[in-house]
């Protein structure tokens, strides 16, 4: 079974440079918008805008690790390109999203899929990650599919991921995954450490050989 972790973030705090540490045949990343990667060197990327394709390709491939980056532009640009109306179109939107983050499941079990995706304020007050409409947000709590929520934060001085849950925001993590309140925004090493409180295969087969 695999494992899809949800990173939330406004624009700008460090969401897409968490990838800086990752090589290009470690991961397989979809970049839904299709902007140019935030540090030096770039990285090899899919552009893909639908749901359904998106899933395709993570059930025929064979990494261990992919990222989304983006993720919630996937419902964005349907929405204007659909040519659904009404209940249609959302349901169509609503349900592609879902079915996706629940398809990778049906991975295996040392695959773990990374959504970033943009925060916003929910009705109750707390940072989430951004939806569309509310076709997701009345019958499901997107988090509440994700057993890993981090936040993306910043300043100018510095970029990290929040693990704890303050009260305001939807911040999850296993007891004892992650030692700090506060870590670097690095994804491989946030990768390396969920891969170690699992028990699941290593990045690579390489890295399995060199530890």
């Amino acid at each position: 079974m695999g494992v899809p972790v949800l990173i939330i973030g406004a624009s700008g705090s460090g969401k897409s440079t968490s990838l800086r540490n990752f090589t290009e045949d470690e991961i397989g990343l979809f970049n839904v918008s299709g902007k140019p990667l935030p540090f030096r060197g770039g990285m090899k990327f899919a552009r893909i805008t639908d749901a359904a394709k998106i899933r395709a390709q993570l059930a025929k491939g064979s990494r261990r690790c992919y990222v989304i980056d983006d993720a919630q532009y996937i419902m964005s640009f349907e929405e204007m390109d659909s040519k659904l109306t009404g209940f249609d179109k959302w349901n169509s939107i609503g349900y592609g999203f879902i079915g996706l983050v629940r398809s990778v499941l049906d991975l295996p079990g040392d695959t773990i899929v990374y959504f970033l995706m943009h925060s916003e304020v929910g009705d109750d007050g707390r940072l989430k990650a951004k939806t569309l409409g509310k076709l997701i947000d009345n019958h499901y709590t997107l988090e509440g599919l994700f057993p890993v929520v981090l936040m993306a934060n910043s300043t100018k001085e510095r970029h990290w991921f929040t693990t704890v849950n303050d009260g305001g925001s939807t911040v999850k993590a296993p007891m004892g995954m992650f030692e700090q309140a506060e870590i670097d925004n690095d994804l491989k090493a946030v990768d390396a450490a969920i891969r170690s409180y699992w028990g699941l295969a290593p990045l690579t087969d390489n890295e399995k050989k060199e530890s």
